[in-house]
């Protein structure tokens, strides 16, 4: 373990913190930040050189591939330093055990905001959700049409959605103030994920709950007319349960 601390954030723009001091603008170029940020999400493997070339040329790989990729692997040992990125046999990024990375606490985040939503902890899902947010709402190198970069950021927007549905679910629950903080979040989650029914039901529980019935009624309207044009398939049991909730409790 190394004595001092390591953050690292690959999601969004790449930031390398290591003991105090930010390494990221020692990396040599695209090819130094595509291959520091895979080396990272493979942290617990010893990386062969031909994955590597698979990693930064997986179409049109340059002669003596395994020569190419040798420069960019030894400018990003010396920018992190030789004891946190091996090189011998194959490459290693290895990171103290209390090391931060973005993505890792997304996962993370995601996963503790429903374990305390299953509880009914409320307040503990909402802080989680926001970490996860935090993370998520960033990207991941959206310039970069690689297998590997596509793989995560379809992880990411999973999160993402995940993260954003136990954000507006514990504001919710938790009512008062965080009501408006649920409408907005629901319309996000709606937003983003337009055949995602559970975002509606937020949405609609948000909005009477803030005493704007009509309008949650007209977000089971959108979305059933949604569902009839571009499915062919009804809103699901559960869904048409909340509306009739809703119209249950009009005057």
């Amino acid at each position: 373990m190394t004595p001092y601390p390591v953050r690292v954030q690959i999601c969004g723009r790449l930031v390398i913190e290591i003991a105090g001091r930010r390494r990221e603008t020692a990396l040599p170029g695209r090819q130094g930040r595509l291959l520091f940020s895979y080396l990272v999400l493979r942290r617990h493997d010893t990386v062969v050189r031909s994955e590597l070339v698979e990693a930064l040329w997986p179409v049109d790989p340059p002669n003596a591939a395994d020569a190419a990729v040798y420069a960019p692997l030894s400018k990003c040992r010396t920018a992190v330093g030789p004891d946190l990125l091996s090189a011998r046999g194959g490459a290693r990024l290895t990171l103290p055990a209390d090391a931060w990375i973005d993505l890792e606490t997304a996962r993370d985040a995601a996963h503790r905001a429903e374990s305390a939503l299953a509880q009914a902890d409320w307040s503990r899902a909402w802080g989680a959700a926001q970490i996860g947010l935090f993370v998520a709402r960033r990207g991941f190198l959206p310039e970069e049409d690689l297998p590997w970069t596509r793989t995560v950021r379809h992880e990411l927007q999973d999160l993402y959605l995940r993260t954003l549905e136990s954000y507006t679910t514990a504001a919710l629950h938790l009512g008062d103030t965080e009501l408006a903080t649920a409408e907005r979040a629901g319309r996000e989650l709606t937003a983003a994920a337009p055949f995602r029914e559970s975002g509606y039901r937020l949405l609609m529980q948000a909005l009477t709950a803030r005493g704007n019935s009509a309008e949650a009624l007209l977000v089971y309207d959108q979305l059933r007319q949604r569902l009839r044009d571009e499915l062919g398939v009804p809103p699901s049991a559960e869904t048409r349960a909340v509306h009739s909730v809703i119209l249950s409790a009009l005057p």
